[in-house]
């Protein structure tokens, strides 16, 4: 069997050099380049079988490397490394074609299981066609979990086809987001995408919201209105909750999507679009195709591709990158200068379950942004949607910590006075009273906690 060629292209001489000798010890012909410049010499040169690169590298980064690979029209399994595992990043890498990508500091046993899933497909890895210019997107999702990486690469494969999408997930996960994320990585993103919250929307009304009426259809119709499906030609229709609308809708959606076009209401002229159709759903629709709720044959046209989101409790690695994302978005709001989240604080955010998923966590940042007397936020501050509020014990795994005395005491001392000022609705001279203490005693404690 003849030997694999891999091409390693890192600025960094210490990955270069870490892949080069485990490479070589998996059996592989290993060749390195400095830069993206070297790479496209010896792209002619060595004619490497699989091509692993860096992304972020001065001049001619991984992305231009991964255009350059494919506009030779060669099937080069390409696998991209970052530093940066963000939502762009991980769209416009899968969506350029790359093979796969790795977020460093990478795991070896992953990145030797990824190279030979590369040299294994080589005959069979096809370039994936997208837009090579500059990324769109107009939606950052957060998180880095394995799960949401996954997610990411998904989205990058399907978003510029003409796939049907269906987004499963429960609610409050972000299935809006994940629409949008697919709409503006595609050939479509500068046309219109149209969202139809299903669940809002009575029957009837969602049948003329849909496919627009004729002048004098029913009563109050004076004037023609197009409809959603008129409205987003070229573009793309995001259907909310879609497991909500009626079967005598579902019949006629079945129609629009599948032969592209429809009527208007007490119209006779046939109107043929071209649109994009994404839905979402919080329910197991195969259940409902089984109960008789769903008609299968839309089911199949819808579920032609399948995402799933993860519920936040699968993947709270991801929450203090939420949370960040969240306090700079309600601090620019409100104009606060809330840091974060106390130790304790955090530990109660890991803790929970999350029944509400990431809607629920945004608005407890909000929430906890306004209430906050500081620019720390506390057990205190913290209010979960399902359950009581519970502030953690004051003597809390302290001494597990190996904080200094000093800090244990500035910390009790806080949790106590914040407790008393609450409890005294902010009255410092009843808080002060309930403590034992005269009030400057009080004011000097405030000032020194950083209560003010």
């Amino acid at each position: 069997m003849t030997q694999k060629r891999i091409l390693v292209v890192d600025d960094e001489e210490g990955v270069r050099q870490f892949l080069y000798d485990v490479l070589t010890h998996e059996g592989y012909r290993v060749e390195t380049a400095v830069n993206g410049e070297e790479c496209s010499v010896k792209l002619q040169q060595y004619k490497p079988d699989v091509v692993i690169t860096d992304i972020r590298m001065p001049e001619k980064d991984g992305f231009s490397l991964l255009q350059e690979i494919k506009s030779t029209g060669l099937n080069t399994p390409v696998i991209l490394m970052t530093a940066f595992g963000t939502t762009d990043v991980a769209i416009q890498a899968m969506k350029l074609g790359a093979f796969d990508y790795i977020i460093k500091p990478f795991n070896l046993d992953e990145m030797i299981q990824l190279v030979r899933r590369a040299v294994m497909q080589i005959d069979s890895v096809a370039a994936f066609p997208g837009d090579t210019g500059k990324n769109h997107s107009e939606v950052n999702i957060i998180g880095s979990s394995p799960v949401m990486q996954a997610l990411y690469k998904d989205i990058g494969r399907v978003a510029d086809s003409r796939a049907t999408v269906l987004i499963q997930g429960e609610s409050g996960t972000g299935k809006e987001l994940v629409a949008r994320a697919i709409h503006y990585n595609s050939s479509r993103r500068n046309k219109p995408f149209i969202k139809i919250n299903c669940a809002n929307l009575p029957d009837n009304l969602l049948e003329s919201e849909l496919f627009g009426y004729e002048r004098g259809a029913f009563t109050g119709a004076t004037s023609k209105k197009q409809g959603k499906f008129e409205l987003a030609h070229h573009g793309t229709i995001f259907f909310d909750e879609i497991g909500e609308i009626s079967l005598s809708t579902q019949a006629k959606l079945l129609r629009a999507i599948q032969e592209k076009e429809f009527d208007r209401i007490g119209g006779t002229e046939t109107i043929k679009v071209d649109v994009r159709i994404l839905a979402a759903t919080n329910r197991k629709l195969e259940l409902s195709v089984k109960e008789g709720g769903f008609r299968e044959d839309l089911f199949f046209r819808l579920n032609v591709v399948n995402l799933f989101i993860p519920p936040l409790r699968e993947r709270k690695e991801d929450i203090p990158s939420l949370v960040a994302h969240f306090l700079t978005k309600y601090n620019q709001e409100f104009n606060r200068q809330v840091k974060g989240f106390s130790e304790e604080a955090t530990r109660m955010l890991m803790k929970y379950e999350w029944p509400g998923n990431v809607r629920e966590l945004e608005n407890l940042c909000e929430r906890a942004v306004i209430m906050t007397r500081g620019t720390i936020i506390v057990p205190e501050d913290i209010e979960f949607t399902v359950g009581e509020k519970k502030a953690a014990p004051l003597f809390m795994n302290r001494s597990e910590q190996n904080l200094p005395l000093k800090q244990i005491v500035a910390d009790v001392e806080r949790q106590v006075i914040l407790k008393a000022l609450q409890d005294n609705n902010w009255c410092r001279s009843s808080a002060a009273k309930s403590l034992g203490i005269n009030r400057r005693s009080l004011y000097a404690k405030i000032k020194e906690l950083g209560l003010e």
